[in-house]
């Protein structure tokens, strides 16, 4: 044998399906009524599957953003540079849809199940290259916030829909297609924007802006959502790059942020300097007006988590089958098995909780049910996504050994950006709040909407006895106190629910380890038993 001669090591996981692939995501896509657009979903699967998409998103995320706040006379430049492999996938994601194929040009929601078949595909995307995805999520989102502004939706909504990636630094109606972004935290209050300092002042038929903002998402946008404080209270606005007369804005960008993940996306600190906005909705009701956007970010950061999830189990899957010890198969010792199917079986309902909520967002105009379920779920679901995304894909790169640890495997990239969606568009803490205002403020709808999950996960173990917690958990005198675990549950029942309808046998399943038996801290310590392991395995990557 020569001594460079490779052995026992598995091939690379690239040219693959990703739609193909994954029985879990094509059963929950058929199960919420988007299985006609299967053929479809597999070619964006085979493309973004392919060696060459991979290396792409190598590059991007060796090859940060910078920011060139100056030119080399000393003028303000303010812009954002990129490697042309982030240009790439930003083409790649507008021309799919993942900006904005859940709209009509007047704002109004796309038919069902557009949501659905976006979230396939975002989902998908994420798995693959997922900082590249903020903007997209934020100009999907923001049209949900300035849709109530009809002269602003008749500027910018052609330009939104278009499938044309455009990253010129220009005025954006000289653009073929434009992307939004949003800025909303400040340094003294973070979450609590109702501190914020930022003023606003009427000007004309607009308003001039002066304050900063401290994480200024995606700042090569060609507009942006933010908040400011005008003579009637909190507002919201909409602010361009470039002011009507085709001069610069007034948004002087400090410096981007040094983050621990998410590095092919910037986020920035800025000043605004008299910057020109237009109001979007009432002066002092900023916060309700970004309402509806926050839901649709908060739906992407959950699809986002279990695209990460769903790739790091994938590449421990492909790995065990193909790496011998002990004269067998990672994949056939007892306990690794054991471990690849607690974290299949976490990944399938993570999957399904996900698409099954992007189908409450399709039918929520015109089901009220549906729409006090996505209120309702929409901070749950992100809550428990979310935070189980860093422990899986961790476990998923101790599948790998050593390999899984170098940054030639794409794990401590995937590792890396897990944590962020826990922490954008609201901390656990805040989600667990929202879903108790969510029961305070409308507790016939909310109350309600559990029942229905109660009623699709009636035959599943200790369904019951989970939503008889929650319900125990959110009148208690502590209620705050409680509201984790009391969240936590409810994550698990509308899982549990969701893959009732998808994969009945799974959903048994997932019940008795999450809900009945309580799941060990540690994958690999529930009770499935061999069978039940090798069929989960096999249906995570067949």
């Amino acid at each position: 044998m020569r001594v460079e001669e490779v052995l026992n090591q598995s091939p690379p996981y690239v040219d693959v399906d990703l739609y193909a692939s994954d029985r879990p995501l094509q059963s929950a896509v058929a199960a919420n009524g988007g299985e006609h657009d299967a053929a479809a979903l597999s070619a964006f699967g085979k493309h973004w599957g392919t060696a060459d998409m991979f290396d792409l998103a190598r590059a991007t995320n060796e090859h940060p953003p910078e920011l060139k706040a100056f030119d080399a006379r000393g003028n303000r430049r303010d812009v954002v540079e990129f490697h042309p492999a982030y240009h790439h996938f930003m083409a790649e994601s507008v021309a799919a849809g993942l900006a904005a194929s859940t709209w009509r040009e007047d704002a109004t929601p796309a038919p069902a199940p557009a949501q659905l078949t976006r979230t396939a595909r975002f989902y998908m995307a994420a798995q693959v290259e997922t900082g590249h995805l903020c903007p997209l999520t934020m100009t999907h989102a923001a049209v949900a916030a300035f849709a109530v502004e009809r002269a602003l939706v008749a500027k910018f909504m052609p330009k939104i829909m278009s499938r044309r990636y455009d990253p010129r630094f220009r005025p954006w109606w000289e653009k073929g297609g434009v992307t939004l972004g949003m800025g909303m935290t400040e340094k003294q209050g973070g979450t609590d924007v109702r501190t914020n300092t930022t003023r606003a002042e009427p000007a004309g038929e607009a308003y001039a802006i002066t304050g900063h903002k401290w994480f200024m998402s995606a700042p090569m946008c060609d507009a942006f959502l933010v908040l400011a404080q005008a003579r009637g209270g909190l507002t919201c606005f909409l602010m361009p790059r470039f002011r009507p007369d085709g001069t610069v804005n007034g948004l002087h960008f400090q410096r981007l942020k040094d983050k621990l993940g998410n590095r092919s996306n910037a986020s920035s600190e800025v000043e605004f300097v008299d910057a020109f906005a237009w109001r979007v909705g009432e002066e002092g009701r900023g916060v309700r007006t970004i309402i509806n956007m926050v839901q649709l970010t908060r739906l992407d950061c959950a699809i986002a988590s279990a695209g990460l999830m769903r790739m790091a189990l994938a590449q421990a899957i492909h790995h065990a089958r193909h790496r011998t010890v002990f004269q067998k198969h990672l994949a056939d010792q007892p306990m690794m098995r054991a471990a690849l199917a607690d974290m299949a079986l976490e990944v399938e309902a993570a999957t399904a909780l996900t698409l099954r909520l992007a189908r409450s967002f399709d039918l929520a105009e015109a089901d009220p049910r549906e729409a006090a379920r996505a209120r309702l779920l929409t901070p749950a679901v992100k809550y428990w996504v979310c935070k189980r995304a860093p422990g899986l894909i961790c476990e998923a790169m101790e599948c790998l050994g050593g390999n899984g640890y170098v940054e030639e495997s794409m794990l401590p990239r995937l590792y890396r950006e897990a944590p962020v969606n826990a922490i954008w568009e609201g901390s656990g803490n805040v989600m667990c709040l929202d879903v108790l205002r969510a029961l305070g403020q409308d507790r016939e709808a909310a109350r309600a909407a559990l029942a229905a999950l109660a009623e699709e996960a009636a035959d599943l173990p200790a369904a019951r006895a989970a939503l008889d917690f929650i319900a125990r958990a959110v009148a208690a005198e502590d209620a705050e106190g409680e509201a984790r675990a009391a969240v936590d549950r409810l994550a698990l029942l509308a899982a549990a629910a969701a893959l009732r309808q998808s994969a009945p046998e799974v959903a048994a399943l997932f019940a008795r380890t999450r809900l009945e038996d309580g799941h060990g801290a540690i994958y690999g310590t529930s009770r499935i038993a061999p069978d039940e392991a090798r069929r989960l395995i096999e249906r995570a990557l067949p």
